[in-house]
């Protein structure tokens, strides 16, 4: 169900209790923009203990930056106090916070455009940043003075950079030179982890290529990879070029690692490490990677791989996108006959895919143990034998495969 309607009714409650509330920041901006969104935050002059009192489920995410959860109806909203900040010192956390009104409230915000605040019972808009003329224009420019802006949170230079890319909006001249002063202080200021996220959020949308090619444009990308210093911008639009056909649902790391085109499997654990990934991301890359040289071996190799290597490959969850990023670096008239290969290839090995991914393997222990195996190495090589005889043959009776295993040099081993 649309959030919209259960934001409302926190707004409702908290005018009840006397209070200023609206909805705020990119909501409004979409909003504006006819772009359907739920992502609702909301802005009001009480304070988090009013509404604590006011909303019997909440959950404390910022309470020193004034910053509450309001469940509603199963639905979360953040809820902020209209605040005043001063004293950043580490290029993002305030040192002092202080209630505030709404006009204030709007000009501590990082860009004109997601400024502004809407009042969802008298459905009047509160602009006094400028931000609908800039949706008007269509361009990206930070409040007030854009180098104060980047000083109180770095992060916010990338910022520009996304909202820019998403909305297709050039960035205003003196935002831009400011984000051009102020690159190479990007980090330490910002955690790796903030920057990570940053990069996903850009890659949500179209154009992600050339989002890096513009962060590439301002510094910000060498500050935060210095390996890619002195790489000219016609290079990294060259390593690029397959993004534009990357499927939609590609992870970033996968669109980040084209930037690394030479980068070993060592190199690329070492850039997971750098930007603090999950262990699934990892494993990801490292699938990626054997995809990668898989997939581009020459025909003839390929053909020499047994059926079993391929249905172990297909199994893992991550082949259907390798193969589609594959495809990706191809000619485009070589893409369509390139994953149809696969799909009748995956097809055929359907049965035995299924298997692998259930764990349900043709031949078990038990069905060794009958034959006087007893669980051990060998076991586990005999089992690992008759998964490859069974893939490679096409066999699925466990009593036809025992005898194979038994004329192989590994049972008597």
């Amino acid at each position: 169900m649309p959030a919209r309607p259960f934001a409302t009714s926190v707004v409702r409650k908290l005018a009840a209790a006397g209070h200023i509330a609206y909805f705020a920041g990119g909501w409004v901006r979409d909003f504006l923009l006819k772009h359907p969104s739920d992502d609702i935050d909301i802005a009001t002059s009480a304070s988090i203990r009013e509404i604590q009192a006011i909303f019997p489920k909440t959950i404390p995410v910022g309470i020193a930056f004034g910053i509450v959860i309001v469940v509603e109806e199963g639905h979360h909203f953040e809820v902020a106090t209209f605040r005043k900040e001063s004293g950043y010192l580490d290029g993002r956390r305030p040192t002092s916070v202080e209630s505030a009104s709404p006009e204030i409230d709007a000009h501590r915000r990082d860009f004109t455009i997601n400024g502004m605040f809407w009042d969802p019972l008298e459905q009047k808009l509160y602009d006094y940043v400028g931000g609908q003329e800039d949706l008007k224009k269509g361009v990206i420019r930070a409040i007030g003075n854009p180098h104060e802006r980047f000083l109180d949170d770095r992060l916010r230079m990338m910022r520009a950079v996304r909202y820019s890319t998403r909305f297709n909006f050039p960035i205003e001249p003196s935002t831009l030179q400011a984000i051009l002063d102020h690159a190479e202080g990007l980090l330490p200021a910002v955690a790796m982890e903030r920057v990570w996220q940053e990069f996903k959020k850009m890659s949500q949308f179209a154009h992600f290529d050339r989002g890096l090619v513009t962060l590439h444009q301002l510094n910000l990308l060498p500050t935060i990879f210095p390996q890619l210093t002195g790489v000219s911008v016609q290079e990294i639009e060259r390593r690029l070029l397959p993004l534009s056909a990357y499927p939609k649902e590609a992870p970033t790391i996968a669109e980040l690692i084209e930037l690394f085109p030479d980068h070993s499997l060592e190199d690329l654990f070492n850039l997971c490490d750098y930007l603090k990934l999950s262990r699934d991301e990892r494993d990801s890359v490292r699938f990626f990677h054997h995809a990668k040289q898989l997939l581009q071996m020459p025909d003839d190799w390929q053909s020499k791989l047994e059926k079993i290597e391929w249905a172990q490959f297909y199994a893992n969850p991550h082949s259907s996108m390798s193969i589609q990023i594959t495809s990706a670096h191809l000619p485009k008239e070589k893409r369509g006959p390139f994953i149809q290969v696969h799909k009748e290839r995956f097809e055929s090995l359907e049965k035995a895919i299924g298997r692998i991914q259930a764990h349900t393997p043709v031949v078990r222990a038990d069905h060794l143990m009958k034959q006087g195996i007893s669980p051990g190495k060998k076991m586990g090589i005999l089992l690992k034998e008759a998964e490859r005889i069974s893939v490679n043959q096409g066999i699925e009776d466990p009593d036809a495969i025992i005898p194979f295993l038994k004329n192989s040099s590994l049972w008597n081993t």
